[in-house]
């Protein structure tokens, strides 16, 4: 048999969400060496990130491993580490890692790095109000949420008690608006009972959007079918309503009322999206342009203009205003993967990337939720059905589903929540690594997979 002697066609992919990893799985076949760079070992499911911070999963069950993913794949090498800048000239890519720096060549480049939580210039309030992008943000979140009630029945002053159990989200998306469901059942329907000198039912949530709806991209009726489900769980809304200040002990807000303020000890920042500043960086690598967020302006097939070895995908591409949702993401990486297939195949390249939009769903509650998709607009149970069987579709990992199916019925048929376990270290990393340095930084890690700790 010849052996061969030209190399394969190297394919460097960065991150490993929706848009890497099914770009990965869809050259699985494919004549191609690929090499897939992501800042963790994990994929991060982040629709279900809300049921971690609210004690319903595991981070486990949401973050199964890659390489476990992709092990029997063997034209994938999976490699830890955040990219921090490209090459274009010389077409490698630079990569940081805890204790190493290294770089990875590539004749064709998916950037799919996913997005970071937007303050809209006010970085400070992420001190005090944790996003919901990633793991670390999630564990925080469920720290602090518990924590409260806690904390709350060891105060005998009435205002510090109040302080306490009020909870304030910003952003009616679907992440707030779910978040904000979640928080107002486990303090109405989990909780009660559990605690001698408080009483749960007796918890504010409040729900804050600059816009004038809830799920404003789902449509009027919809809309108004969350409102009203949120109303139901007490959950209070307070819309055309913009964040001017948060501190530890509350939030500042410009109301239709006039300026106001609403102690809080427990914040959380669902309102916004940036690109991350990988695609800043590679947009002046390459002379292209990005819009208002930081998403690189593409081509109709993806590619960066005058650079078609390039893709982004995902949240890291502008592209006839497509939502960043998971759908968009993923199907924008299998695009990317075919267009690789066919210039390899010596066929045309170039084609439009067709995004076939697949819905929109949220869950309010146990039980409700709101799904619209193409003319068709359901809520209540159904909808909460529809929403159950798309999230165990493409969530990875038969094991996974298994345990994730287990959680909900203890969580929805039963008063418990499976995953309550909350540690200091989850509640303070975020001012451990204010205070001590981001352990990816080089000079901060000296030996051993615990040095900088």
């Amino acid at each position: 048999m010849a052996q061969r002697t030209a190399p394969r066609h190297r394919v460097v992919i960065v991150g490993a969400g929706f848009g890497g990893l099914f770009a990965a799985k869809a050259l699985r076949r494919a004549d191609v060496d690929i090499t897939l760079i992501n800042g963790t070992a994990y994929h991060l499911f982040q629709p279900l990130l809300y049921q971690v911070a609210t004690g319903i999963l595991s981070e486990g069950e949401i973050a199964p491993p890659i390489r476990e993913i992709l092990k029997r794949q063997e034209n994938v090498d999976v490699k830890l580490g955040w990219v921090t800048d490209v090459d274009v000239a010389a077409k490698k890519v630079l990569v940081s890692a805890p204790g190493i720096d290294y770089s990875v060549e590539y004749d064709t480049l998916i950037v799919g790095a996913g997005a970071s939580q937007s303050y809209f210039g006010n970085d400070q309030f992420a001190d005090h109000a944790p996003g919901m992008k990633s793991i670390d943000d999630a564990l925080e979140l469920r720290a602090r949420i518990f924590g409260a009630f806690e904390l709350a029945d060891l105060h005998e002053d009435p205002a510090e008690r109040e302080r306490w159990m009020t909870f304030v989200v910003v952003g009616a998306g679907p992440t707030g608006v779910e978040m904000a469901g979640q928080i107002a059942e486990l303090a109405h329907r989990n909780l009660p009972g559990q605690y001698k000198h408080i009483d749960p039912r007796q918890a504010r949530v409040i729900l804050i959007d600059a816009v004038d709806a809830v799920l404003k991209t789902f449509g009027d009726r919809l809309s108004t079918r969350a409102l009203r489900q949120l109303h139901l769980l007490g959950v209070e809304v307070e819309l055309e309503t913009k964040v001017v200040g948060v501190d530890a002990t509350g939030i500042d807000v410009d109301t239709p009322r006039g300026r106001e303020r609403i102690a809080s000890m427990t914040k959380m920042w669902a309102a916004g999206v940036a690109a991350p500043p990988l695609s800043r960086k590679l947009a002046a690598a390459t002379g292209v342009k990005t819009d208002r967020a930081g998403r690189i302006l593409v081509e109709p097939d993806c590619t960066l203009p005058g650079h078609p070895e390039i893709f982004a995908v995902g949240d890291m591409m502008a592209l006839d205003n497509l939502p960043g949702v998971a759908q968009v993401a993923i199907q924008s990486g299998r695009h990317a993967a075919d267009q690789i297939k066919r210039r390899l195949a010596g066929r045309e390249t170039g084609r439009k990337f067709t995004y076939f939009d697949k819905g929109s769903m949220a869950t309010i509650s146990r039980f409700h939720a709101v799904a619209s998709i193409g003319k068709v607009h359901v809520s209540g149970f159904i909808g909460w059905l529809m929403w159950l069987a798309v999230h165990l579709l493409y969530l990875v990992g038969f094991k996974n589903r298994v345990t994730a199916v287990l959680h909900w019925f203890v969580s929805f048929l039963g008063r418990g929540r499976a995953e309550r376990v909350a540690t200091f270290q989850q509640a303070y990393a975020r001012a451990a690594v204010r205070e001590y340095g981001d352990p990816f930084e080089r000079r901060r890690v000296t030996a051993g997979p615990d040095a900088g700790k």
